[in-house]
């Protein structure tokens, strides 16, 4: 038994029908008060967090360091080269705004390497790079204040250490330094979260504008409709800024704001600093691990490099017709594609939420040839399966304990590309394991240690 099966064990054992009922009910009314919901959905429904090992949690950062390297790599030399930058897909808009702009120091301040522990406590597979708009910091710090106080954490705590990994600091770092940069230390940072008032994570965008405030940076939570850019400022509901903690997706903010939007027009003057700007675009497309494991870039990174991303990354391409390495042997793409239904996924190279994602083994051979030729038609990626790693949580059903296997990923966030620090962790029944899909749940990460 592994170390964390051991702890899980643990935790378990401790639990009764008494105990699971009084914290589930606890655990309610305090996600209730706390507005910790997703949309109308509570932002967690199982009582017990996820727990890494040292080893594992060391591991998973030392690793992903390297790999971010590597996207590094990928993206400076895709800046200097128009055929590799053509290999991630960009929209025309995209490489405008890339080419308007001055390379920043990092593409990306903010990012989430989404991924699964597929075979034991070192099996690490990323599946996606969310280098935009990466969510769920501050969902993950409240839970884990939630989590340490609740009863059925009592008795477990009392043999093993449960360690939180916060993460709202290293996002408030990320934007002042933004600030810094833009107008140097002379002026206060003013802080706008911008998204659309609509979308399911405001609640989390409120839990972040309290932590700033009480931390004496000013901020105000303003939807893109609220930005006015006029004398050289921008303001979001009347209160100038100077740094954006940019929620909103840039495709949608240009799909419906346009290139003359107040916050692109504002950005491409210098006039306020954006967290993640539109450098991000090119690592943020799910074409960036294709990028990374196509044979065609081997050249680019260290040998190092080569053998972590040949590790942790799934082999994936764009789907384009083309001939290609899978394994041993060459293939042409399409056709392979066609006929490895159950061994690959098909996904867009830039949306959300699982919108669009095909799992080759769920649909008939006739929607995987459509979606195929769909992928065929616009930006898209296949990518090959992997194993899904589950574990046992506990829940109340009609007031009485229940075990029930789920899905469990790990998502670390990287800040400035060069730091990997606390992560998402996200369960489901589900194999598409999103929340925003509606299918799964958030729950904190601790790392632990027996006493």
């Amino acid at each position: 038994m592994s170390r964390s099966e051991a702890a899980i064990a643990a935790y378990h054992a401790g639990l009764t029908d008494e105990s699971a009922a009084e914290s589930a009910a606890w655990l309610d009314a305090r996600l209730a008060e706390r507005g910790l919901t997703f949309g109308d959905r509570p932002l967690c429904t199982v009582l017990r967090p996820r727990f890494l090992t040292p080893a594992q949690y060391g591991s998973l950062r030392s690793e992903l360091l390297v790999l971010l390297e590597a996207f590094r790599k990928a993206n400076d030399a895709a800046l200097a080269d128009p055929a590799l930058l053509a290999q991630f897909g960009l929209e025309p808009w995209e490489e405008t705004m890339l080419r308007a702009l001055p390379v920043p120091r990092t593409a990306t301040p903010l990012s989430r390497i989404d991924a699964f522990f597929t075979t034991g406590e070192r099996g690490l597979k990323v599946t996606e790079y969310n280098a935009e708009t990466p969510a769920g910091v501050a969902y993950s710090d409240a839970l884990a204040e939630l989590f340490l106080a609740l009863p059925a954490a009592r008795d477990f705590q009392r043999r093993w250490r449960m360690v939180p990994l916060p993460g709202r600091h290293s996002v408030l770092e990320a934007l002042v330094e933004a600030h810094i940069g833009l107008v140097g230390r002379g002026e206060p940072v003013s802080i706008a979260i911008v998204d659309w008032n609509e979308v399911p994570t405001r609640s989390e965008f409120l839990l972040f504008q309290d932590y700033f405030r009480r931390l004496g940076a000013p901020c105000v939570v303003a939807d893109p409709g609220d930005l006015d850019y006029r004398d050289g400022r921008l303001y979001a509901a009347g209160t100038p800024v100077t740094v954006v903690y940019k929620r909103v997706l840039l495709a949608e903010l240009v799909a419906r704001g346009g290139l003359e939007h107040p916050l692109v027009r504002a950005v491409r003057d210098g006039a306020v600093a954006m967290v993640d700007s539109f450098h991000c675009k090119p690592l943020h497309k799910k074409a960036s691990l294709a990028v990374l494991s196509d044979e065609r870039n081997a050249g680019l990174f260290s040998a190092k490099e080569r053998a972590v991303i040949a590790r942790l990354v799934p082999w994936t391409r764009r789907v384009e017709e083309r001939r290609t390495s899978f394994g041993r042997r060459k293939v042409d793409l399409v056709p392979f594609v066609l006929a490895s239904r159950e061994r690959l996924v098909l996904k867009p190279n830039d949306d959300y939420g699982g919108a669009g994602v095909v799992l080759g083994w769920t649909v008939s051979d006739g929607a995987w040839e459509a979606a195929t030729r769909e992928a065929l038609s616009r930006p898209y990626v296949v990518q090959e399966r992997i194993e899904l790693p589950s574990e046992t949580y506990p829940t109340t059903v009609n007031g009485r304990l229940h075990f029930g296997s789920r899905i469990v990923d790990v998502a670390p966030y990287a800040y400035d590309m060069s730091r990997v620090d606390g992560c998402l962790s996200r369960v489901s029944t589900d194999p598409l394991v999103n929340v925003t899909a509606g299918g799964g749940s958030t729950v904190p990460t601790f790392v632990v240690e027996e006493r």
